[in-house]
């Protein structure tokens, strides 16, 4: 017995299934990921890759070559802890571990000593992209952790949603430049 249906398209399901999400997130009013902005800064003349933090706009943005930026939602530091100037990409990290750091600690006794990597608790998320100033990361974040993105929570560190770490990690590499501004 033969079918005179025709097989399947996977391409054409896969398509549709995306067009879906899009459509979906767009009557939720969802922001995509990463949104596309005009890139900040402009005038500063900063070159396409420049890491831009905006500490009162909470957002990381990626410059590109085309004036543009992708644009990510942001945890800051707290107040008396967010950093400001100029640094550089000096690590990147796949599920690393955690080690609080002293004034963590000392805040947070009860902490353990080490998280290790893909622990739900380990507040340094899916990614971790280290830079070369004291113990400061733009790095992931746990589940309970996902509503400080928008605020001012950290000890100093950047923090993204995990899939935003994902994809910025993909598009930068070691010797990055990063500022961050005010």
């Amino acid at each position: 017995m033969t079918s005179s249906r025709k097989p399947r398209n996977p391409l054409a399901f896969s398509l549709s299934l995306a067009a879906a999400g899009a459509l979906l997130a767009l009557a939720q009013g969802a922001e995509a990921r990463p949104a596309m902005t005009r890139a900040p800064y402009a005038e500063a003349s900063l070159p396409a890759g420049t890491l831009v933090i905006s500490q009162s706009q909470r957002r990381l943005f990626l410059l590109q070559e085309d004036g543009m930026a992708l644009s990510y939602p942001i945890a800051v530091g707290k107040a008396g802890k967010a950093w400001s100037g100029w640094a550089r990409i000096n690590g990147k990290h796949v599920q690393p571990d955690w080690a609080p750091p002293a004034m963590v600690k000392q805040a947070n006794p009860r902490l353990p000593n080490l998280i290790r990597g893909g622990s739900p608790g380990n507040p340094m998320g899916a990614r971790a992209l280290t830079l070369d100033r004291d113990e400061i990361a733009i790095h992931g974040t746990t589940n309970s952790m996902r509503a400080s993105i928008g605020t001012a929570a950290s000890f100093g560190c950047i923090r993204m949603y995990n899939e935003d770490v994902v994809d910025l990690f993909d598009r930068v590499s070691v010797g990055t430049a990063v500022i961050a501004v005010r």
